[in-house]
């Protein structure tokens, strides 16, 4: 987690898997950081077989209003925390997964098409999804196998920080062939598939959780 304003929501989701499971703070803008949370990691385990990558910003500023507006900060900024800091924690990860494994990151239908307001993020997560294939081809001799999971939208604060969210939600109730989005839930069992043997030829993927509306062109 990065910060004691995220801890308390953090430490909520790792109580749900027992007592003494371990905690670290990470702010994956920083190398150095990067390097002592892996540190810390090695000293609970000598072996990983799933790391799971949740973790985008942009200024707010930028998502709202058009995207030629979008300053050389905001774009820096999106594509260190959204896309880089993938290829940054799967570099210290993959010497811990002796035995091959799986990294799963989080995209959206935006890195591919254009979503209104969501801007400079959108381009950010079309660097996620490249980096994840070029990921997907260095380390599959690794046995490591990395997608992406397109999620559709889901209402939950990052979500909200999205100038006209709930319309898009709404817009996707009512296109997507089975006239819903998704939740957390089946995001969830769709990384757990991704994590298990029945996944094991699938790499350098995109995978759609989204109601279905990523197929429909009208």
């Amino acid at each position: 987690y990065q910060g004691e304003r995220l801890k308390e929501n953090v430490e909520d989701l790792v109580s749900e898997f027992g007592e003494n499971v371990p905690l670290f703070p990470c702010d994956v803008s920083s190398d150095e950081e990067i390097a002592r949370f892996f540190r810390e990691v090695r000293g609970q385990t000598d072996r990983l077989d799933l790391l799971l990558h949740s973790v985008a910003f942009a200024p707010k500023e930028a998502l709202e209003g058009d995207f030629v507006s979008t300053t050389r900060e905001a774009f820096r900024t999106a594509h260190d925390i959204s896309a880089y800091s993938l290829v940054a924690v799967a570099r210290e990860a993959a010497p811990l997964m002796t035995n091959g494994g799986s990294i799963v990151t989080m995209t959206y239908y935006g890195a591919e098409k254009v979503v209104p307001h969501y801007n400079v993020m959108g381009v950010a997560k079309a660097s996620l999804e490249a980096s994840t294939r070029y990921l997907a081809y260095d380390l599959g001799p690794k046995k490591i196998r990395v997608n992406c999971i397109s999620a559709g939208p889901v209402n939950t604060l990052a979500a909200r920080g999205i100038s006209g969210f709930m319309s898009m939600l709404k817009h996707y109730q009512e296109r997507a062939p089975l006239k819903r989005s998704c939740d957390t839930a089946e995001l969830g069992a769709t990384g757990v598939f991704l994590a298990s043997d029945g996944a094991a030829a699938i790499t350098g993927q995109v995978i759609y959780v989204d109601g279905g509306y990523q197929i429909m062109g009208m």
